[in-house]
Parts: C-alpha cells; structure tokens; sequence
C-alpha cells in the first residue's frame, strides 16, 4: 500500500468534518478529526487536567465520549493556542499522516503544519453567519439552551483566536484547493473535494 495524505483545514462549522468523513469514506482511506484530540484535551482540563500533561498522556479511549458540548469547543480553542500542547499531539497527528493505504486529516493546521507535503490540501470555509446557523441548529437539536446572536459570537470569538494565534494560525496552506460551502450542498461540497483528490492520483 501507497502513502497518501489529504489535508483539510478551516474554521468551526464550515464543514470540513462532514467532508472529511465523505472523503475518507469514498477512497478507503483512514480519517482523524484532528479537532477531537484538541477537544479531549480541553475535556481532561475541564476536569482539573494539566494541559500538557494531558496532551502528552491522550490516548485513542480519550477520545470516545461527548466531546461535542459548546463548554468543551471553548476549552479546546484556548488550550490549542499553548505551544507544549501542539508540540505534543504534533507526532501523534504526524504518525496518523504517514500510515499506509492513505489518510486523510482535517483540523486548522494540517496543511501549513502537520502535514506540510500532503498531496492534496483542501482549505473548506464559509461566511461566519452561515457556520454560526449551522452550530446553532446543531447545538438546538441537542437540547443546548442557546441564542444565535451568542453562537454568532462565539464563532467569531473562535476565529479570532485561532487566526491571530502565534502558534499555526488559522489560514489557507499556499498550495490549497478553496471550497466555499455558504452556498454548497453537502453533496457538492463532498463532489468538489473528491475531483480535487481525483486530480492528484
């Protein structure tokens, strides 16, 4: 089996996990939802963790449970701006990449960081009202007690911190294909990312 890396970065809501699942699916290749191990470090500090003793002790179980909740996503966003706590998940992320028969990885700095030399970049954003609408849809259906105006806010709160980040900002890697969503279906979103993986192999 061939080393094949796909990296898809963008901001909370755009969509890139839904791609990234689809992706995965469609060419038997492994996923890693990057944002999952920055949550379950958030998860562990919430619960009166070390943030780089925690990194550095994450295993594959930590990441099970609902680490979906708005209170996880804040922690997660402020741990992900300490330097130790990338530099420890960084060989974790590193090792998924490398894995034969191809992977595909989806974060906000797989393609600029983790994995610099993947063949296929993706870089899936939409406008912030639409991601704030999504989230806010997403977290009603959950029974979450929230307002849109508090989610609009918090996503771009969120993209705030992880754009002007000193540590792997939040931004397109120069060799990356842009999928807008706003105005995408999941379907055309999903569409869009296999031709550009299509166009590498």
């Amino acid at each position: 089996m061939t080393r094949f890396t796909v990296a898809i970065d963008g901001p909370a809501a755009a969509g890139k996990g839904t791609i990234s699942k689809a992706v995965a699916a469609h060419f038997g290749f492994a996923h890693l939802d990057t944002g999952l191990l920055y949550r379950a470090v958030g998860a562990k500090v919430l619960a009166g963790g070390d943030p780089v003793a925690s990194a550095k002790s994450l295993t594959e179980q930590d990441l099970q449970g609902n680490l979906r909740t708005q209170e996880v996503a804040e922690a997660a966003s402020r741990v992900a701006v300490l330097p130790y706590v990338r530099a420890a998940l960084f060989e974790f992320q590193r090792e998924f990449a490398a894995r034969d028969g191809g992977a595909v990885l989806d974060g906000r700095d797989i393609g600029t960081v983790i994995c610099p030399d993947a063949q296929v970049k993706l870089y899936v954003t939409a406008s912030a009202e639409v991601r704030a609408e999504r989230r806010y849809l997403e977290l009603t259906e959950n029974s979450m007690d929230v307002t849109r105006a508090d989610v609009l806010a918090d996503v771009k709160a969120r993209d705030k911190r992880d754009s002007e980040r000193a540590e792997a900002p939040l931004k397109p890697a120069d060799d990356a294909v842009i999928i807008d969503t706003s105005d995408l279906s999941i379907g055309d979103a999903v569409a869009r990312a296999v031709s550009a993986i299509d166009a590498r192999r």
